[in-house]
C-alpha cells in the first residue's frame, strides 16, 4: 500500500494565532504532527504551508514542505494545489492529516489509506468512533455521522443523529441509544484525482447549512467509506487551553 500524507498548515488562526508554529516540547506543532505521520506506513509526508515562516520551520527540522497560495478558501483547495505541485494524480492515495493534531494515532492514518484500497467504490475515506458522553451527542460542535450496511456515510450533521425517538429528549439527553451514535473524526483519505477536482465541484446547499465540507462529496453522488475506531483520537489543538493540555502531556 503506497500513499502520501498531506498536512495543511495555515498561519492565520482566529483562536490561536501562528498555531502551526506553537512550541510543543521544543518543536513547532506542525513538526510534531509530521513526526506522528512518519510513524504510519506513508511513503511521503508533506506539509502544505501558506507562509514562508512555516516553510522555514519545516525545512529546519527536515520536514518536506510545499508553499501554497494564501487565498485558498478551504483546506481542500490547499491540498489540491499541493497535489498538483507534487504530481500526485489518478488513483494515488492521499491522507489529509490536520496540522493541529500532534497526537494523531498513526494507525488511523493507515486505516484511512487501507480503506481506499479495500473500497474501489469510494473516492474518500474517513474515521468515526462511538460517542460515550450524552453531552457530546447534543453538542453541535461534535459532528455526527450515520452509516449504511457497508460502512459508507449516509449523512454528516451537527444535529443529534440518528434521532432517538423513544429516548429521554424531553428531559434533556441523559443517556445514549444502542448501538452508540458515531462521532466523525476530521481525518480523510482521498484518491488524488478526485481531490484535485474537488474544488471545482459546486458547494452543496446542505454543506452551506451545516458548515460541513464533506457533505459536498455526498451531494455530488460520490461515496465516503468510514473506518469505525473503538477509541477517540488524541487531543486536537483549537484553543490556548487545548495547547496547554497537549504541552502537559508531552512534558
Amino acid at each position: 500500500m503506497s500513499f502520501g500524507v498531506l498536512i495543511p498548515a495555515r498561519l492565520a488562526s482566529t483562536r490561536l494565532p501562528n498555531k502551526p508554529l506553537a512550541d510543543i516540547a521544543g518543536l513547532p506543532m506542525v513538526v510534531r504532527v509530521a513526526e506522528r505521520a512518519a510513524l504510519s506506513q506513508a511513503s511521503d509526508i508533506v506539509v502544505a504551508a501558506d507562509d514562508a515562516l512555516i516553510v522555514d520551520a519545516c525545512t529546519a527540522h527536515g520536514v518536506r514542505v510545499v508553499l501554497t497560495r494564501k487565498d485558498h478558501p478551504s483546506g481542500s483547495d490547499r491540498l489540491a494545489e499541493a497535489c498538483e505541485q507534487l504530481g500526485w494524480q489518478g488513483d494515488h492515495r492521499v491522507v489529509n492529516v490536520q496540522g493541529d493534531e500532534p497526537l494523531i494515532d498513526p494507525a488511523l492514518i493507515d486505516a484511512c489509506a487501507a480503506l481506499l484500497d479495500q473500497r474501489p467504490d469510494c473516492m474518500v475515506s474517513t474515521v468515526a468512533h462511538p460517542i460515550q458522553d450524552p453531552a457530546d451527542f447534543s453538542n453541535p460542535n461534535v459532528v455526527k455521522v450515520v452509516l449504511d450496511a457497508a460502512n459508507r456515510a449516509l449523512y454528516f450533521s451537527r444535529a443529534s443523529i440518528p434521532w432517538w425517538r423513544d429516548g429521554p429528549q424531553a428531559a434533556g439527553v441523559s443517556a445514549l441509544p444502542s448501538p452508540a451514535p458515531l462521532r466523525h473524526v476530521g481525518l480523510y483519505g482521498y484518491r488524488a484525482g478526485f481531490l484535485r477536482g474537488f474544488p471545482q465541484l459546486a458547494p452543496a446547499p446542505l454543506e452551506r447549512m451545516e458548515s460541513l465540507e464533506q457533505l459536498r462529496v455526498l451531494w455530488h453522488g460520490e461515496r465516503i467509506a468510514v473506518h469505525v475506531s473503538p477509541h477517540a483520537p488524541g487531543i486536537g489543538v483549537d484553543t490556548p487551553e487545548d495547547l496547554a493540555r497537549v504541552r502537559a502531556m508531552f512534558a
